[in-house]
C-alpha cells in the first residue's frame, strides 16, 4: 500500500491564483491613481502599500488615501 498516493497536499503556503490577481489588480490602481511615486520617503512607501492592499476602496469608493495617511 502506497501512503499518501493520490492524495492533494493540504497547508500549502503562498499566494493562490485569487491572491495574486487581488495583488495585480491592487498594483495597477495604486499606480493610476498616484501611489507608486516618490518611495524615497516613508508616508509614501505606507501609501503605496496601504493603495495596494485596499485598492478597492480607492477604486470604487474613491478613498484618498493621501489624506487619510498623511
Amino acid at each position: 500500500m502506497m501512503r499518501g498516493f493520490g492524495r492533494r497536499q493540504t497547508g500549502r503556503r503562498g499566494v493562490g491564483l485569487v491572491g495574486f490577481v487581488y495583488l495585480a489588480i491592487g498594483v495597477v490602481v495604486a499606480a493610476t491613481h498616484g501611489y507608486l511615486v516618490a518611495w524615497n520617503i516613508p508616508g509614501n512607501i505606507l501609501e503605496g502599500l496601504a493603495a495596494i492592499v485596499l485598492w478597492p476602496l480607492v477604486a470604487i469608493f474613491g478613498v484618498d488615501l493621501h489624506t487619510l495617511i498623511a
